[in-house]
Order: structure tokens, then sequence, then C-alpha cells
């Protein structure tokens, strides 16, 4: 007899249903067509205003990611010329050893525990609110891809993160999304698995997805994501200087990709979790960008993340809108680094 260590728990409703029990509305589906098209003329190269993907590390609780994000929208409104931001709303987590808190997919309460159903529920809801009440339509990692639907009426870009980024399955499913899928270089460092998944992203595939035989067009909108890498010995080293984006601009030519496109990731390996250092890496790419042709039309922007307190607080502590994963920077010090940003974004 046929025997899985496997609990089948309770059947999940489908995106369809989901989507179809909370609905978007006219307003929001409008506003995402608007947003695609915005960000597609960012990768096309018809627009060179900052991408700014920028957010908490992990969207912990409902109310003080949305007073982040009507935050974010005031100043948007200020710096609508030269940037355009695509808030962080990450609900799902990876975890290095797989244990801790796993992101609102898995406990839309941090304090309580897992619940799927409600954690759907509670992550469409969260995006939902963002595009109503802030005109947002946000970001979020494709952690797990069968899951992308339940917010693909939403989303307006999606990361697929340094552990993932090797796998068939994310770069197949991240080849069919229809909005901008960031491909981040393996915690490793090899930018030749990162140049591998963006190819893979953005050539056509046939395979199972949700029950069903697919078939996507590719996505010429993949592109990297540049984040850092740790050696054997658990050290941080940085991808974001010059003469690695230059680098990635010689790969890119190598390989003849469509829409040759970098987004560095600020933290991560890049700072080796030193938050504060967003402030300095970000302001070194804008040098960079100014002093170099080749890389002014590659680097397509920047991913910070940052929440209304600084640092982050550990398990015990119940402090509103301070991250419980990563340290992030402050509402103060992002509202500063932002405008800072459209003075020096050429």
């Amino acid at each position: 007899m046929e025997k899985m260590d496997m609990t089948f728990y309770r059947k999940l409703p489908t995106p369809k249903e989901v989507k179809e029990a909370y609905p978007i509305g006219v307003f929001v589906e409008r506003l995402k067509a608007q947003r695609d098209e915005a960000l597609k003329n960012i990768f096309e190269g018809r627009d060179d205003r900052m991408l700014l993907i920028i957010g908490p590390c992990s969207a912990d609780h409902e109310e003080p990611v949305l007073e982040y994000i009507s935050r974010l929208r005031k100043v948007q409104d200020k710096v609508e010329d030269k940037i355009f931001i695509v808030p962080r709303i990450y609900t799902n987590k990876p975890r290095t050893v797989g244990t801790g808190y796993k992101g609102m997919l898995h406990q839309p309460d941090p304090d309580k525990p897992a619940d799927m159903l409600e954690g759907i529920l509670a992550i469409r809801r969260l995006h939902r609110r963002a595009a109503d009440e802030s005109e947002f339509t946000c970001a979020d990692e494709m952690l797990y891809p069968e899951n992308h639907r339940y917010l693909s009426d939403l989303l307006s870009y999606v990361a697929v993160g340094a552990r993932s980024s090797e796998d068939q399955y994310h770069r197949m499913v991240a080849s069919g999304v229809g909005i901008p899928a960031g491909m981040k270089n393996p915690t490793s460092g090899d930018l030749s698995v990162m140049m591998n998944s963006i190819t893979a992203a953005q050539n056509g595939h046939t395979f199972l997805y949700r029950g069903w035989e697919v078939k996507t067009p590719g996505n010429p909108l993949a592109h990297a994501i540049l984040r850092g890498s740790m050696d054997k010995f658990g050290r941080s080293h940085q991808n974001y200087h010059y003469e690695e984006l230059m680098l990635v601009s010689r790969l890119y030519a190598e390989t003849g990709l469509k829409n040759p496109a970098v987004i560095v990731d600020c933290n991560h390996a890049n700072s080796g979790k030193q938050y504060l250092e967003q402030i300095r890496i970000s302001k070194d790419i804008c040098h960079s960008r100014r002093v170099s042709g080749d890389i002014h039309s590659l680097v397509k922007g920047l991913m910070i993340e940052s929440y209304l307190e600084d640092g982050a607080q550990k398990g015990d502590e119940h402090v509103y809108g301070k991250s419980i994963t990563d340290p992030c920077l402050g509402w103060e010090k992002t509202e500063r680094l932002i405008y800072d940003l459209a003075e020096e974004w050429v």
C-alpha cells in the first residue's frame, strides 16, 4: 500500500474561486494596466526614471504595511518625474534552514499558528487595499510558483529569489507571468547561473501548472537582480560595484538577451545585512551610472528594504512597524534617501 507521511488537512480554494469572491474592480484593473505599461517602458528603455522597489523585508502585519505604503504615496507624488516606486509587499519568506516566520501567507498573525486558508485571503486583502487606498500595484516574491495566480491580477513585479533562480519550475513560470520578473544571482554569486535563469525565463515553455498543460511565450522583461553573495566561510561579497556592473553588461552582450537590465538589491549580501549601508550603496550606484554610458542604460533601479522603524525586533517584542525578519531602514531615513536619489539619478 502507498504510504506518505503527510496529512492532507483540507482542500484550499483555487485562485479563480478566490478572485471571484474578492474581485479587484475596474479602478484597480485600470491602475494595474497603467503601471504595467510604465514598467514595460522602463525596462525597454523608453522611460529613464529610476525603478525603486522598496518596502519591508516581510509584510508581517496589515496595518503598519498599509501606513508605510500611504506614506510612500505622498513621496511618490513629489518625485514622480524621476522615480517610479513599486512597494515591496513580500507575503512569503524563504527560510535558509526551513524554520522561523515564513510570511503572511503561512501566518497572517505572526503570533498564531499557521493558517494557509486565512493566509491566502490575508495576502489578497493586503495587496488589494494597497491598490485601492494608495494607488500602488506592488511587488512580491514568487517563492511558490503555483500561488502566483492568487495575486496575478494585482502584482506589477515579481522577484525570483537567490535560492529559487536555479530551479527549473520557477524559471518556466517566470516565462509566463506577463510582468517584469527579476532573477536574483544565487547565494554563491555565480553570475552564469543568473544569466541562465534569465535566458530560460525569456524563452517559451510547455509544462505542468496547477493541473494543466500550459504554454508560455517567454518573458522579455525577465532581468537580473544583483544581491551580493556568500563564500564558504560565511563572508559577504558585494556585486554592485562598477566592475561587476560592467561584467554583467558584457554578459548580456554575449548572450544577446532582450532588454538588458539590472536591479541592484542594496541589502542582503551587498550590505552584509547592515541596513544603514543601503544609503551609501544606492548613491554609489547612481555615481556608476553617471560615469558609464553602459551602466547608465543597464541599471534600471534599486531594491531597498525599509519600514516605519529602524532595524529589526526580536520575537518577544511587539513594535509597530518594525521588521520581524531582516533589519530595515526606518521611515525618516527612507524619506530623506528617496529625495536624495531623485536628485542623483540622471
